[in-house]
């Protein structure tokens, strides 16, 4: 039975050679050995046969292992491409919640060792990522960090949140007040593994009154201001020595000092078309951090709040739309749109247009160059000083985009009540067009309806190739974000 297949068909054919010689010309065998050698025939035929059906059942077998391996690797493959591809929309998600998120945020195992912890906290310490990661708390933090944390440690492991609101102090000594959190992380049999932190900057939280500060000199003055800005009067309560008493007055001081003398820096982020254009054009949200921002001695993210808490807002939007026309004086052959945003207060700001207008004149700069970004809730919120604002911004020749933009009723509604060049939608809704039927609907409605309007289409938060294809698909205007261009500091215009 295990004979070679090829002895086997070799006997076979001597066989049926030596029988057929015999049978037709020879006949020299006797009766006994040709029935011998047809009995071995057929024997030899039977072992054939059977070879050949095990074999075809061998090869059954491999053809069928050989497709389930083909399979399981289609399908391995297939899962190895989903993963890398929810792996790099996740990495860039966790960097834009490391790199955005207006808070301190780490994560501590149940002995105070840190296992994460975002940007903002890395640079609140001004310490790099490895001399954080995988440390005792005590081995990088002061002992006004520590110490409520040590205080609390029995508490928060044993499953209870704290909360509770204090001042730090920064690397300059500059006090903040922080709304700070402590919550347990527990696994799914409830025992504590480990503990988040959460320092908030306490100007974040727009529902609560901003702080009172106490001071024997009620007396007012006004801030010195530069010749093409209004006066804006400012509490001389915020300039105290004793900053232990007068914190939060402190903090105002600050930002008044930083308005008064442009400790800025600017970072712009490319808007790019995702579909044909005939303009060269190149467009850029202006973006703005605090100096004290950018040396690490204040969370990002917190000095916009503490401006918009003292009211300041009109007059650091002024700040910005005079240093962005005089840049445009300067550079009359760069081919640029630069696109600043108006905050709510600045909205309501009647001289705001005539500063404007005069600035157009005094830097000789074209209007079109510049578009105002004005939020769709300020917009619902206001629609009186906000279409005076577009309509005079537009008279002028200036560009005016509807930001922030969702869909909702009240904000297709909009499009009727003001003409503007630009809507942005919601990054929220762009972000998940690839998962979300109703998200994608709802774009190609936006667009649609915007495109009904002769207004030009901008997505926020384009993180993906996948999505920029789907947004060319429907036939968005342009992209913003980090799938298209990080920000970078506004100097980088010039190397361009």
């Amino acid at each position: 039975m295990n004979a070679r297949p090829h002895l086997v068909v070799v006997f076979a054919f001597l066989l049926a050679i030596t029988l057929i010689a015999d049978n037709f010309f020879l006949n020299v065998l006797t009766e006994l050995i040709q029935l011998t050698l047809w009995g071995s025939l057929i024997l030899i035929l039977l072992i054939a046969t059977i070879q050949i059906i095990r074999t075809e059942k061998e090869f059954k077998d491999i053809s069928d292992q050989l497709i389930a391996t083909k399979e399981r690797l289609g399908n391995e493959i297939k899962h190895r491409l989903w993963a890398e591809k929810t792996a790099s929309e996740t990495k860039i998600k966790s960097q834009i919640i490391d790199e955005n998120i207006p808070v301190m945020l780490a994560f501590f195992n149940t002995d105070t060792r840190c296992r994460y912890h975002n940007r903002i906290f890395r640079r609140w310490f001004g310490l790099g990522s490895d001399q954080i990661e995988g440390r005792l708390l005590k081995e990088f933090a002061n002992e006004e960090f520590v110490f409520p944390i040590q205080n609390s440690i029995g508490e928060i492991l044993a499953g209870k949140t704290i909360h509770n609101e204090r001042v730090l102090k920064s690397a300059k000594g500059f006090p903040y007040i922080f709304t700070e959190q402590y919550i347990p992380h527990l696994d799914n049999r409830g025992k504590t593994t480990g503990f988040y932190t959460l320092h908030t900057p306490r100007a974040q939280e727009k529902n609560r009154a901003p702080i009172k500060t106490k001071s024997s000199d009620t007396n007012q003055s006004m801030l010195k201001n530069k010749p093409d800005e209004p006066s804006i009067k400012v509490d001389t309560s915020v300039r105290q020595q004793d900053e232990s008493s007068e914190k939060s007055g402190v903090t105002a001081a600050r930002i008044s000092d930083a308005i008064e003398n442009g400790e800025f820096k600017l970072y712009c982020q490319k808007i790019v078309p995702i579909k044909a254009l005939d303009s060269a054009t190149e467009h850029y949200e202006i973006l703005i951090r605090m100096n004290e921002e950018e040396s690490n001695l204040m969370p990002p993210g917190s000095f916009l709040p503490l401006v918009n808490q003292f009211n300041m807002m009109p007059k650091l939007d002024r700040w910005i739309i005079n240093y962005i026309m005089q840049w445009l004086s300067v550079h009359p052959n760069k081919a640029v749109a630069f696109y600043l945003n108006i905050a709510k207060d600045t909205l309501c700001d009647h001289s705001l247009p005539d500063f404007i207008s005069n600035q157009l004149q005094k830097n000789k700069i074209p209007a079109s160059s510049i578009c105002f970004e004005v939020e769709s809730s300020d917009v619902e919120a206001d629609v009186e000083n906000a279409q005076a604002f577009i309509q005079k911004m537009r008279a002028l020749g200036c560009l005016v985009s509807l930001c922030s933009f969702s869909g909702t009723p009240e904000a297709m509604r909009l499009l009727d009540k003001t003409s503007v060049d630009y809507v942005k939608i919601d990054g929220t809704i762009v972000c998940n067009i690839l998962r979300d039927e109703d998200d994608l609907a709802q774009i190609t409605v936006i667009h649609q309806a915007a495109q009904k309007a002769n207004i030009r289409t901008i997505a926020e938060l384009v993180e993906t190739d996948e999505i920029t294809a789907k947004l060319q698909e429907i036939g968005i205007d342009f992209g913003q974000g980090f799938g298209i261009a990080k920000p970078h500091p506004f100097e980088g215009i010039d190397a361009g």
